[in-house]
Formats: C-alpha cells, sequence, structure tokens
C-alpha cells in the first residue's frame, strides 16, 4: 500500500460566475469555510496547505468577452502555483473552491508537469466555446472548453501551455442526457457517461470504465474535478444551477471511492456549493461526509 498525506488547499473564487441577482456576489466563495465548520481536516487527518486569495469579483461584463477573464488567468497561475509543488512532492491536495472556474489551477499545473488525464464529474459539461455559443460568458459554465484549448482568450492557451488536457483524456461523468454539448463532447473523442447511463451501468462500472480508458492513455494520472450540482437538486439543492436527474448521494460516494483507490488519482477539487442556499448548515455537512467518506478518515490516503 502507498500512502499519499492529504493537504487542503482553499481556492475561494466566484469569478467564473454571472451575479446571482442584480448586487449580489456569487456565496460559492464560502465553500471552504463552510466545509471546514464541519471539521473536514481533522476528520480527514489532513495537513492545512492555507488558502490562494482570488482578485476582486467583478460584475460587469462586455457581453461579449469571458467576465473577469484577466483576473481568472491571473488566479488559475497562482492556484498552479500552490498545487505544483504538493504534487511533485507526492502530496494529495484536496481543492477547496470556489467555481467550475477554479479547474484551470491545478489542469495547469499538471500540464507543466506531463500528461495529465481529467475525470468531470459535473450536473453539466461545462462546454460553451465561441465554436458553438454567440457569446461566452462566465468560465464556470466554459471550463472544460478551456482546459482543452477552446476559446477566444488567454485562458485556453495559459502560459502557452494549451490544451492543458487533451480532448481523449476527458472522462465526463453525470451530466444530464439533454445537455446540450454531449454530441459534441463525444464527437471530438472526450469518454461521456450522463446521469442516466450512470444508473442504468452503477458506479463500478463506471469507474472501472473510466480507469480503463486511462490505462489506454499515456498519462501519468488524472485529477478529479467535482461540482456539488452532479447531485440531484432535491438532495443537493444549494447550487447555482439546480438541474433535475442527478446522481444519490450513495452512487457519488461510491464512485469518488473507486476513483480514489488507484495511484493514478493526483488530486480532487470540489466546486459550486453555495453556503447562502444553506442556512442551517445541513447540505454542507452532507458534502462534507460524501468528502470524508470518500477519501477515508485516516490520515492519509491509502491507494494500491
Amino acid at each position: 500500500m502507498m500512502h499519499k498525506p492529504i493537504i487542503v488547499l482553499d481556492a475561494p473564487s466566484n469569478l467564473g460566475l454571472r451575479p446571482p441577482q442584480p448586487g449580489v456576489v456569487p456565496g460559492v466563495y464560502k465553500l471552504a469555510g463552510a466545509l471546514r465548520d464541519q471539521g473536514l481536516l481533522a476528520r480527514l487527518g489532513a495537513r492545512d496547505a492555507g488558502v490562494v486569495t482570488p482578485p476582486r469579483y467583478l460584475p460587469d461584463w462586455d457581453g461579449k468577452t469571458v467576465r473577469n477573464a484577466s483576473a481568472l488567468a491571473t488566479y488559475a497561475q497562482s492556484l498552479a502555483d500552490r498545487i505544483q509543488p504538493h504534487c511533485l512532492a507526492g502530496e494529495f491536495p484536496l481543492v477547496l473552491g470556489g467555481d467550475c472556474s477554479i479547474l484551470l489551477g491545478p489542469m495547469l499545473a499538471l500540464r507543466r508537469i506531463g500528461r495529465y488525464g481529467l475525470i468531470f464529474i459535473d450536473g453539466h459539461l461545462d462546454f460553451r466555446h465561441p465554436g458553438n455559443a454567440e457569446a461566452l460568458g462566465g468560465a464556470a459554465g466554459e471550463d472544460l472548453a478551456l482546459v482543452t484549448g477552446r476559446g477566444g482568450s488567454t485562458l485556453a492557451n495559459l502560459e502557452g501551455w494549451g490544451p492543458l488536457v487533451v480532448d481523449s483524456d476527458v472522462v465526463a461523468i453525470g451530466f444530464r442526457s439533454d445537455d446540450e454539448y454531449a454530441t459534441e463532447a463525444q464527437q471530438i473523442g472526450m469518454t461521456t457517461i450522463n446521469a442516466a447511463h450512470f444508473r442504468q451501468k452503477g458506479p463500478a462500472h463506471v469507474a472501472c470504465l473510466a480507469q480503463e480508458t486511462f490505462k489506454q492513455r499515456s498519462i501519468e494520472g488524472y485529477w478529479i474535478h467535482l461540482d456539488a450540482d452532479v447531485l440531484d437538486p432535491a438532495l443537493m439543492p444549494a447550487v447555482d444551477t439546480p438541474t433535475p436527474g442527478g446522481l444519490t448521494i450513495e452512487e457519488l460516494t461510491l464512485l469518488l471511492k473507486l476513483l480514489l483507490r488507484t495511484n493514478l488519482a493526483i488530486g480532487l477539487e470540489v466546486t459550486v456549493f453555495d453556503p447562502d442556499l444553506d442556512p442551517d448548515g445541513k447540505l454542507a455537512s452532507c458534502l462534507a461526509d460524501i468528502i470524508i467518506a470518500a477519501l477515508g478518515s485516516e490520515k492519509s490516503l491509502a491507494t494500491n
């Protein structure tokens, strides 16, 4: 058995989201604090790696470019600078977002090191880009497109490393069957498993498929992106875009457990949970329990 020490790094950025209401800042920047309040670090026996503070959120948008693009680029590089040494040291980063645009940071860090895959567990494919949409907007709806090198801004080619992940090195799980970008994602070579397909096959089959897919690629490991909206909104309504037909808590927990039982698993990020929509803290407790159950309560992450 090999043991990877878990480090917890906060990435409380909401730069990739539109304002939920005029004059209101997206509340996902409180995600890390809400999970820490559930005793996450102590329960995991994890080391505290601190926080990467994001630039100021600006709600204004010109209707054409990616919102907060310059700030997003700066933040992605800062986040990558913090994550990269932990990966090189053999530690397992658990990154607490933040919205989905934080994905740019870890994927940039890994691209600097070598070729890595991405397991994208999300209720949406987040694949909007200039080739399939008239106007861009929040990077949280474009993050998968950006890390695969699509987009007119510098975000698609950070530091000249784009694409940060090859299309065929992406396994997308849990998006809804009516996602408008599903056909395109499949056609370009991504492995796609929507929520309905996931339910038919079950977590064990899907985890095995994902791992077998990566074994056929020349990759050194994979990063796991987890958006809380992959869960059904009846169970997890505290997200910015709740969409019916999602996974159950048991399905997601087992999937994560299985994906983490390999030395190919490099790190995990958690995004989009909004504590402003969880006044009594019950949903934060639920999400923390999922992470604890997936990673285990020991002081290190055991992998085969």
